[in-house]
């Protein structure tokens, strides 16, 4: 539905960009002269006006909208354009626009406190103390993230929204994410929130496995850290429908007890199952034996670099993670996953997965 309306949205928010300054200019300028030209005080707009001014909610959540479904979106650039724009809007009216208004008005023989303000500085006014709220609580506290794909089952399910801690790793400015305070650093076995090195405008979600100076191995799935070997344990068999017979071992992680779900052989990739309840998902089979044409995860030998960090998914055969593209440098992470708020993927039946909210990330 929403691919379909996706042209009209497109549309509509190109719109909205003039549109709305064609209502500050009438707003800030012009409907103020028409107030005291009017006999009874009120205001006369023009059918254009009238026009605009109603549309422009319509335009305005056409905007809000596209930047919602927008793949790569950096809410802090938004938080902190939203923040600059209202606070420049309030400033203006306080040191410029309020006190020609009142010399207007006395001009023309009114009470300058009868006098409407404009309705762009009053949103202004009451937007900019909630903007620059959520914008420190975000850049410097806590950031919401969705989980978008299968990359950290079984800890983590596409459709969990998480809380990401963002002071752990220090505190770095907005937008261009420089470091002002070291507050602490990240810890094996962490799963962390980073700009993907390839595209550093998408987030990635992973789990740290190797520290600066680390030598790391993953062969057959298994992790060895400095010729020492991750201690993991059997813990059965995985099946949802969608992953049918993968193996599941408990591994610790620095101070971190976790599952990770993997395919001792190649894996069988089949059309959507019948057991599958997420629309338009392939299925993965994990047979007895290797699949015929299917290649097993080769093996993984690195020394990560000074600053640097390797990153693996907890699902080790369906993680596109560091063991194909490299290491993540320091100031590309974004913080440190601590505990699932909501769960709701869209494309799975059932609805949110109430018994998942509060819990926290191993």
């Amino acid at each position: 539905m929403l691919q379909t309306l996706m042209p009209i949205i497109v549309l509509l928010s190109w719109l909205a960009l003039p549109v709305t300054l064609v209502c500050v200019v009438d707003d800030w300028f012009l409907r103020p002269r028409r107030a005291l030209r009017s006999v009874a005080g009120d205001v006369q707009d023009t059918p254009l006006m009238k026009a605009l001014y109603a549309s422009l909610v319509v335009l305005i959540g056409a905007a809000v909208l596209r930047l919602l479904l927008a793949e790569k979106l950096d809410f802090s650039a938004v938080l902190l354009l939203i923040t600059l724009i209202t606070g420049v809007v309030w400033g203006l009216d306080i040191l410029l626009l309020a006190p020609q208004r009142a010399a207007a008005a006395r001009a023309a023989g009114r009470d300058p406190a009868l006098v409407s303000e404009p309705g762009t500085v009053d949103y202004a006014r009451s937007f900019f103390p909630v903007a620059l709220v959520v914008l420190v609580l975000r850049c410097f506290i806590f950031e919401p993230f969705r989980i978008p794909s299968d990359s950290m089952m079984p800890t983590l399910l596409d459709g969990d929204f998480i809380i990401v801690n963002k002071y752990d790793y220090g505190l770095r400015l907005p937008v261009i994410n420089r470091k002002i305070i070291a507050v602490g650093e990240p810890q094996r076995g962490d799963v962390v929130v980073f700009r993907w090195p390839v595209d550093p405008s998408v987030n990635f979600i992973k789990r740290l496995v190797g520290l600066p100076g680390d030598h790391v191995e993953v062969r057959d799935n298994h992790i060895t850290v400095n010729g020492k070997p991750v201690a993991d344990v059997d813990a059965g068999k995985f099946n949802d429908g969608c992953y049918v017979n993968f193996a599941l071992a408990t591994e610790r992680l620095g101070n971190h007890d976790h599952q990770a779900m993997f395919c001792p052989v190649a894996i069988d990739h089949q059309p959507v199952l019948q057991g599958c309840n997420r629309s338009g998902v392939r299925g993965f089979v994990c047979g007895d034996e290797d699949a015929p044409g299917e290649r097993r995860v080769p093996l993984f030998v690195g020394d990560v670099p000074a600053g640097q960090y390797l990153m693996m998914g907890d699902n080790r055969d369906n993680s596109d993670d560091g063991r194909s593209w490299g290491y993540v440098p320091e100031e590309n992470l974004v913080g440190k996953a601590t505990r699932i708020w909501f769960n709701w993927d869209l494309h799975r039946s059932g609805g949110p997965l109430w018994k998942r909210i509060g819990t926290a990330i191993p």
